[in-house]
């Protein structure tokens, strides 16, 4: 692992009472960088990111955030941090305006700069402009998740965790959900990108990983990963 990452797992153990789901696990991101992690339903894609979250305790293993160790911090110390999720399935505040969505994204981190960073995202999101007064929850899955991903984008990620970013969209949503988390990436965001989607994933990644029943099974960069027909054939269904 570099000394540089921005985040730096090693060894993370972790799960749900007796069941242990994840079993050793080691990723980094540095600084800039977007990762793939990869893997199919119930390979604790989600546990990870909800162990370096705060929302799940890891039982071994440590979560190290700017330098930071941040193991067993309250979520709202971590997003303080600046290490912010996207969590699969959207959850919006479907009774509370787009608007009032994004706002409470900067209430644990840069509230002083809420209004500048709104007008950020509104001119990221256009939808959004034109809907801001619109409830969260008449909206489409496409533009929910467009939503989650501003919400987060208010408290001025040092590193965004998107989970499952394209589950649930049509395949031209699908595209240009990609397509703004490259643009994301090119303005200089770290992204740890937690997706079932091999094909996508891997053309804007830099690094990836391959997790499967909680062990990683595969470290290193997109085309090294899709040069192993064994690779392909065994976990990403290729």
């Amino acid at each position: 692992m570099s000394e540089a990452a921005l985040l730096d797992i090693r060894d993370l153990r972790a799960g749900y009472g007796r069941v242990e789901v994840l079993r050793g696990v080691s990723l980094a991101v540095r600084s800039g960088q977007i990762v793939a992690l990869l893997g199919s339903n119930g390979a604790g894609k989600s546990t990870l990111n909800n162990t370096v979250c705060g929302l799940v305790a890891p039982s071994a293993g440590s979560i190290v955030f700017g330098g930071q160790p941040i193991a067993g911090r309250r979520p709202r110390e971590i997003v303080q941090a600046g290490l912010v999720q996207v969590p699969e399935g959207r959850r919006v505040f479907p009774n509370l305006s787009v608007r009032e969505n994004l706002e409470l994204g900067s209430y644990a981190r840069a509230r002083e700069r809420r209004e500048a960073n709104l007008e950020r995202v509104l001119a990221t999101f256009p939808r959004l402009a034109e809907r801001a007064q619109q409830l969260a929850g008449t909206m489409s899955g496409g533009e929910q998740q467009m939503l989650a991903i501003g919400r987060a984008l208010m408290a001025e990620p040092r590193l965004l965790i998107l989970d499952e970013p394209s589950l649930g969209l049509s395949p031209l949503l699908v595209e240009q959900m990609f397509a703004l988390i490259a643009q994301l990436h090119a303005q200089g965001l770290a992204i740890l990108l937690v997706e079932q989607n091999v094909g996508q994933s891997l053309d804007i990644a830099e690094h990836a990983y391959v997790l499967e029943n909680g062990a990683l099974r595969f470290e290193g960069t997109p085309a090294a990963l899709l040069a192993s027909p064994e690779l392909k054939r065994a976990y990403l269904g290729l």
